[in-house]
């Protein structure tokens, strides 16, 4: 039988980031969601939360967005992970290859052989979707709104040109409010749940008993979550309390906190291959910077002729290879 193949522009669009033509059921799938109560939230969305919320609190931790935005971002722009580019180029967030030096992935859209950012791994899109915000002058006042203010980021995502769609930040909106994104953004106070699969959801996430292991850098890593300890996590993967602080250079007397990178392997002498340099962030430490980049921090020091009693300064660009 022959198949008919019925495709629509979704305008999501930017001089950077561009939503790719989605065939009709697909596009479909994506706004499903938005005309539905949380009772009827769609399983691939509740499955992509899963995935990927403990990466978006690392994300806000590291670099400021909102895990809410970020998540819904994640969502809406990779179709929950099926959309061809997070399939094929682990791309989750639509991102093109302006100024971009790695790999690439040729896309047909609005015009034939687009060119779109490839990734090794989908920690590789979310880390560069953190950066291309960061980086951008056109963003840069998003990151004096209050962390959990997530429809003044959603807002002000759309007035920045993030998007051409009029009706982008409501779509983020109804993302995060369906979903109750914003639990997972860093110092939001948890409102009640007040739709039983929220609640369902919700008791999933805080009743997991293991973390799950992920790589930077070809290290193996989970990321805490509340109530962890270095001798908790040191306890669940076999080993003792004094190696987990050792390859993480933690010191005896520092506290774990929730959305922390954990190390479970040595970390690298260099960082990956898409990583040569690192600006240095307002509040950011040689140590922060050598935990984001799974690199020893003596080597970050001596890489860049750095005397081991001084820090990090802003603004500074560290040679990370």
């Amino acid at each position: 039988m022959n198949q008919i193949r019925l495709y629509v522009s979704f305008k999501i669009n930017c001089e950077d980031v561009k939503y790719p033509r989605l065939p009709l059921a697909l596009l479909f799938f994506i706004l499903l969601p938005f005309g539905l109560h949380a009772q009827n939230q769609h399983k691939a969305y509740l499955d992509y939360i899963d995935n990927y919320y403990q990466l978006a609190m690392t994300q806000q931790r590291e670099h400021g967005v909102p895990a809410s935005i970020i998540l819904a971002q994640g969502l809406l722009e990779s179709a929950a992970g099926k959309s061809e580019l997070a399939t094929k180029a682990n791309n989750h967030f639509g991102i093109k290859c302006h100024d971009w030096t790695g790999e690439k992935i040729y896309y047909d859209d609005d015009r034939k052989n687009e060119c779109f950012r490839k990734y090794n791994k989908a920690l590789d899109s979310y880390e560069d979707h953190s950066a291309f915000l960061r980086n951008r002058s056109r963003y840069a006042s998003l990151f004096d709104l209050d962390p959990t203010d997530y429809q003044g980021w959603a807002h002000g995502l759309k007035k920045a040109g993030y998007a051409t769609d009029p009706n982008y930040a409501y779509k983020l909106i109804s993302i995060i409010e369906t979903y109750d994104l914003h639990r997972f953004d860093i110092n939001a106070n948890v409102r009640k749940n007040t739709a039983s699969s929220s609640k369902l959801l919700s008791e999933k996430i805080e009743a997991r008993p293991k973390h799950d292991v992920m790589r930077n850098n070809g290290v193996r890593y989970v990321v805490s979550q509340a109530g962890d300890t270095y001798a908790s996590i040191a306890s669940e993967f076999r080993t003792r309390e004094k190696k987990i602080r050792n390859l993480n250079e933690i010191s005896p007397n520092v506290g774990l906190t929730a959305g922390e990178i954990v190390y479970i392997g040595p970390k690298k002498k260099k960082s990956s291959r898409n990583y040569p340099t690192h600006i240095v962030l307002p509040g950011e430490s040689m140590h922060s910077i050598s935990q984001k980049y799974a690199m020893q921090v003596k080597i970050l020091y001596d890489l860049n002729g750095i005397p081991y009693s001084e820090g990090a300064v802003s603004g500074l660009v560290l040679k990370l290879r």
